[in-house]
């Protein structure tokens, strides 16, 4: 793959059930003209594409040991003009704290804080249509667990993003 000059950002993956499950949201309630990319879960919004080696050998060696790290939805965000699921992942933020230790100097300050993990489903709407789609939503949320498969790599192309690689979580 051809090395480009844009950010990296860093997603954990979805299991395949999962991810069919928000992207068809997303597809549902997400503006057409701005849905340019799937459904995700940051973990890193930019990340230098000059440490893309470094980078991907730390996720190499974090997905070789790690085990698929337990998640669950607990609830919805009101993001005011679009509407996310709450995830609950405590391993997972736990791995990507490991990874900010060790990309330290490296990081954007949005990507220094501490990371309110969450799948997007709707954003870039009138707010009065996020507030009706938060609500129902709302009412017939049940928390229920969530499947990361593993991490992935993505340049950020000024909207749309391509994918540099994502590897699976492979440790017991």
């Amino acid at each position: 793959m051809e090395r480009l000059n844009k950010p990296i950002i860093m997603t954990a993956q979805l299991g395949k059930a999962d991810f069919a499950w928000a992207n068809a949201l997303r597809k549902r309630h997400f503006p057409p003209e701005r849905n340019v990319i799937d459904a995700h879960v940051t973990l890193f919004h930019h990340l230098p594409p000059q440490a893309l080696d470094e980078i991907k050998a730390a996720i190499v060696a974090l997905t070789r040991e790690a085990p698929r790290p337990d998640a669950h939805l607990s609830g919805l965000i009101h993001l005011g003009k679009g509407v996310a699921y709450r995830l609950q992942a405590p391993d997972l933020l736990a791995l990507r704290m490991e990874l900010a230790e060790r990309f330290a100097g490296l990081l954007v300050a949005q990507d220094q804080q501490t990371p309110r993990l969450h799948i997007t489903v709707q954003n870039k709407v009138p707010a009065r249509e996020a507030h009706a789609l938060f609500d129902s939503l709302s009412a017939t949320f049940q928390p229920r667990p969530v499947t990361i498969h593993g991490i992935g790599l993505h340049y950020y192309l000024d909207g749309p993003w391509q994918t540099i690689g994502t590897w699976p979580f492979r440790g017991r």
